[in-house]
């Protein structure tokens, strides 16, 4: 029998080990309490390293757990409860806790029934806890996404026909909380009469399938609004039962909003409400395919001086001023046009079945609408005015590239030929003379004008063999700065700005600017300044009223000014030219005739003008080192030029042996980039100013 109690002893023990069970056995009468080696390992302790007293689990307890544990032990003594039963924390050798659920009772009475012995075991329940807690945490998360998207929750019991709808579903239905009944055909009378149908069939999708079924659908509201819900619906089947239909639902009302603001924004501008590009590109491009209501209009509107106008009056009158030009434009538009405003002050349009004389009084009219938009800003104040391109689309136009690009080059003609017009897109003169393309950058010159993108430039006309420090003479230059940022040389658009006749404005621009800028440097005699000028200014009968006027304004005096014309310029009208050097002489400006020795009539006209200065064409200094003709050439001009009181510069030095050799034949001055590339005029005026205040003072 010993034996057999042995072996159940170790049999037990074994089994207690296997299942992790700690045991502890507390003798209340003698206060001695045995825990099992189970117990000491889950703890990390070796055999027989604890003291068996009664009090040592109280000791390694959570000091927020012990009430709770002592109390549930008095209240299974006092017998309150069949068993003790707690969860607690106990502190493990290394030092964190870990958690156990304790389980125990009484074993043993004495003869008057009081307890003497409990007994009991506690088994690690760590990984359960932590498990609970981060479902715990899955759960906070799940509800404040829930929260956070708004989303109710419903399901609905098939057997009992019972639904249940938590708060927020109710929220979105426009129930009261808590207090209207929900009976189970009550979603039913919320749906849509025009979404009821398809609502319904979805619902009972789930039915038929393992996954989850989504709908969209409207929703009629006690007080009559019309909301959109969004809603997943699952069917959660169970054996016992006919199972349970459970479904989520949130509020989409806003997001349909902003979806259709999307869609709108898409395809329109924000500002003027009018199509946007993409829209118009697509537009066109289906006119193009299908040869609709041919031939279709195309309009290119450029509203003229919107920069000047928004450097006025500022971008929030500029934003107004394109809304009253875009409620202009429509007002003049028949039922079947449409209008875009493509970016910035560009505009298109679409007009079908357009014959030519139509779009052209279409045209007229917009023009008269732009000139008289309100653009919310005083009578007094700064109009605008548009140029317009047409062009027709027929059934051999192709692309919207194409039909955009015919339209866009007539409207930089209109811009061309003096703004506030249109122009009719022409396949002759696109291809002949540079065609459009010329149009184009004079269009861009004018722009540049008005937008401050036309910049001077000076290059330095030195006294040979003198520092180049001490050089005062500056033939002014112009740039312009593209749309893409790069500097465009003057050889690109003055040829253009002659053209079509916007030379002379160019001009007058470069001097006024440059007068305007620099007449206090030019006025202490720190630097002169001298101008090209073209043919279309040199016949200019008001140029010199201009100039005097500008030199009145700006103090700038007529000793510190230089004009230059060419032979190709002085031939166009030569007693004009005549007349020009003569008033020049009264007023003590310089005269100088540029690109000496390039014409056949440049003796002639050395003779019948009585300039200042010859400027040798740079054709015979670049290559005067090699040859001995140009020379001989540049020597002969030098001595005719001297002999008639002429100084002489000569032009385009680019070598240091063409210079030495210029020096040797007693050429006063010289220019080129071998001496001084061109650079901003306001760094020329400036070093000048600096260098003579300091040969002033010191």
């Amino acid at each position: 029998m010993a034996e057999e109690k042995r072996r159940n002893g170790e049999f037990w023990a074994l089994a207690l080990e296997c299942a992790h069970l700690g045991v502890w056995d507390w003798d209340i009468l003698s206060g001695d309490c045995f825990y099992s080696p189970t117990w000491s390992h889950m703890l990390g302790y070796e055999d027989g390293e604890l003291a068996d007293t009664s009090d040592l689990w109280l000791k390694l307890t959570h000091p927020d757990d012990r009430e709770r544990a002592l109390a549930s032990g008095e209240r299974h003594i006092a017998g309150l409860t069949a068993s003790i039963e707690t969860e607690l924390r106990l502190k493990h050798k290394d030092g964190h806790w870990i958690w156990v659920l304790d389980r125990g009772g009484i074993v043993e009475r004495d003869e008057t029934g009081k307890p003497v012995r409990l007994m009991g075991v506690q088994t690690d329940i760590s990984r359960q806890k932590e498990a609970e807690a981060e479902l715990e945490r899955v759960n906070v998360r799940f509800r404040l996404a829930l929260a956070a998207s708004g989303t109710g929750i419903w399901h609905h019991d098939i057997d009992a026909n019972k639904s249940y709808w938590d708060a927020r579903t109710r929220e979105i239905f426009g129930l009261v909380a808590d207090t209207d009944e929900v009976t189970a055909d009550l979603w039913h009378t919320y749906l849509h009469p025009d979404d009821k149908v398809a609502t319904e069939r979805a619902h009972l999708a789930p039915l038929a399938s393992d996954g989850v079924v989504a709908s969209q659908y409207r929703i009629i509201r006690r007080d009559g609004e019309i909301r959109h819900v969004e809603s997943l619906v699952r069917f959660i089947a169970a054996p016992d039962s006919a199972g349970q239909i459970l479904g989520t639902v949130r509020d989409i009302t806003e997001d349909k909003k902003r979806e259709r603001e999307l869609a709108y924004a898409a395809h329109h501008d924000a500002l003027t409400g009018l199509f946007n590009r993409a829209a118009f590109d697509r537009l066109l491009a289906e006119h193009i395919t299908t040869e609709r209501l041919l031939p279709l209009a195309v309009f290119y509107v450029d509203l003229d001086y919107f920069k000047a106008l928004n450097d006025f009056a500022g971008h929030a009158a500029g934003d107004l001023a394109l809304k009253g030009v875009a409620a202009g434009i429509l007002g003049c538009l028949p039922a079947s046009a449409r209008a875009a405003r493509l970016g910035g002050d560009e505009f298109a349009l679409l007009v079908p079945n357009c014959q030519p004389a139509a779009a052209e009084a279409l045209a007229g009219a917009i023009l008269a609408a732009v000139r008289d938009a309100d653009l919310g800003l005083p009578a007094t104040s700064r109009k605008l005015a548009a140029s317009i391109g047409i062009a027709f689309v027929d059934d051999t136009t192709t692309t919207v590239a194409d039909a955009l690009a015919c339209a866009d080059d007539a409207c930089y003609a209109a811009k061309a030929a003096g703004r506030n017009r249109f122009a009719v897109f022409s396949a002759d003169a696109a291809s002949g003379s540079g065609g459009l393309n010329a149009a184009r950058v004079a269009a861009d010159t004018v722009d540049a004008m008005d937008d401050g993108r036309l910049k001077l430039f000076g290059q330095e006309i030195h006294l040979l063999g003198k520092p180049w420090r001490e050089s005062r003479h500056v033939e002014v230059l112009a740039r312009i700065v593209g749309r893409n940022g790069k500097l465009i040389p003057p050889g690109e658009f003055i040829p253009v700005a002659e053209r079509f006749g916007i030379a002379s404005r160019l001009d007058r621009w470069i001097i006024k600017t440059a007068l305007s800028r620099h007449g206090p440097a030019m006025k202490s005699g720190a630097i002169t300044l001298g101008f090209n000028l073209s043919a279309q200014t040199l016949s200019d009968p008001l140029l010199w009223d201009f100039v005097d006027t500008v030199i009145a304004e700006t103090g700038a005096p007529h000793s510190g000014i230089g004009f230059e014309i060419t032979e190709t310029a002085a031939v166009t009208n030569f007693d004009a030219a005549e007349q020009f050097v003569r008033k020049a002489r009264e007023r003590k400006c310089r005269v100088s005739l540029d690109d000496f020795g390039a014409g056949m009539s440049s003796f002639e006209y050395l003779r019948r003008f009585p300039v200042d200065q010859i400027k040798i064409d740079g054709s015979f200094i670049e290559n005067i080192a090699q040859n001995s003709f140009d020379r001989e050439i540049v020597s002969a001009i030098s001595g005719i030029a001297r002999s008639l009181g002429c100084s002489v510069v000569a032009e385009k030095i680019e070598q240091q042996a063409a210079l030495e050799i210029l020096e040797g034949m007693g050429v006063a001055y010289g220019q080129g980039f071998l001496l001084h590339r061109p650079e901003p005029l306001e760094a020329i005026v400036a070093r000048a100013s600096a260098g003579a205040q300091r040969k002033r003072f010191g």
